[in-house]
């Protein structure tokens, strides 16, 4: 299969699997107890019957699925029924750069510790430097973000004074939250390197070019290292939607205004739109954030190209 073809095929299956995600979330958010309204309690009947005119909630539900859809198409994600006056692309813009800035941040903290730690530990397997690093990187693993985060906020934020704790403007305390995500992503990066660099440390062609009299730097980062960090470029794509996912509890830790807090809010109000909103964004950067990953596998090892 040629790159090209590879790639529309590709693009196709992420196109298809948002339809699919859509699709899902939209029937099982109607599907759920309760609606919109539930909690307008001193709401007449006539009342509210006149507000599911309004926002099409009368309607059968394969016809609201196929009017959501056209409007999706179009870009139109329709009013928010939790926050009045506002329609969910307005709440989405609002908060979305705050939750992109700390997931994007949070992994560009993973792969700048946790891909040294890992080269630098199969550099020296077996060694008191490698079990050191690759402890620390299993206790990294063991403790959630929800612990790590207070941890970080009471030593670095209350403790040395070098970061604010709460809070979005004017504050860093959302340099704290990506560190709490970094950190915790970074450990199953380092592992991830450490194992596929011994691996490919392992091959015959890295035996000849030591043979040759190729310098152990060059061995290690010329030859090596490319087929090594292939399995955490296929680990980026998961380790995205995680960030994007860990956000949310983050955001409630630091009191961040992000997307997270809004999802929250709109999955406890029954919020319709807000709830599909948001899920299809986060669905189309990881699904987009999977099909970059897919292309540099494909640059880095072209066989997959043609196995695909």
């Amino acid at each position: 299969m040629s790159t090209p073809a590879y790639i529309l095929s590709r693009v196709a299956q992420s196109v298809f699997a948002l339809f699919c995600i859509i699709t899902i979330t939209f029937f099982l958010v109607r599907l759920a107890p309760g609606g919109p309204f539930d909690d307008d309690r001193a709401v007449s009947e006539h009342t509210r019957a006149q507000m599911d005119a309004y926002y099409g909630l009368d309607k059968p539900l394969p016809l609201q699925y196929v009017k959501y859809l056209g409007n999706y198409i179009r870009g139109d994600l329709g009013p928010s029924f939790g926050n009045k006056g506002y329609t969910v692309n307005e709440v989405i813009a609002q908060s979305w750069p705050v939750s992109v800035t700390i997931g994007l941040v949070g992994l560009a903290i993973a792969l700048g510790i946790g891909i040294p730690i890992g080269v630098f530990a199969a550099a020296r397997p077996n060694s008191k430097t490698d079990y050191l690093l690759m402890s620390i990187a299993t206790l990294g693993i063991c403790l959630p973000t929800f612990v790590i985060g207070p941890l970080l906020a009471a030593f670095l934020g209350l403790k040395l004074g070098w970061f604010d704790v709460f809070g979005w403007e004017n504050s860093s305390a959302w340099m704290l939250a990506s560190l709490t995500l970094g950190l915790y992503y970074a450990a199953y990066i380092a592992r991830l390197t450490r194992g596929s660099m011994l691996e490919q440390l392992s091959h015959d062609y890295v035996r000849t070019a030591r043979a040759k009299g190729v310098s152990p730097n060059a061995t290690l980062f010329k030859h090596a290292f490319r087929g090594g960090i292939t399995p955490v470029v296929a680990y980026l794509g998961p380790a995205l939607a995680g960030l994007i996912a860990g956000s949310f509890v983050v955001e409630s830790i630091f009191g961040l205004p992000g997307l997270g807090q809004h999802f929250i809010k709109a999955a406890k109000n029954r919020d319709y739109t807000l709830i599909l909103g948001t899920v299809s964004v986060f669905a189309t950067l990881i699904l987009a954030m999977n099909l970059l990953v897919d292309i540099v596998q494909t640059w880095l090892d072209p066989r997959r190209k043609i196995s695909s």
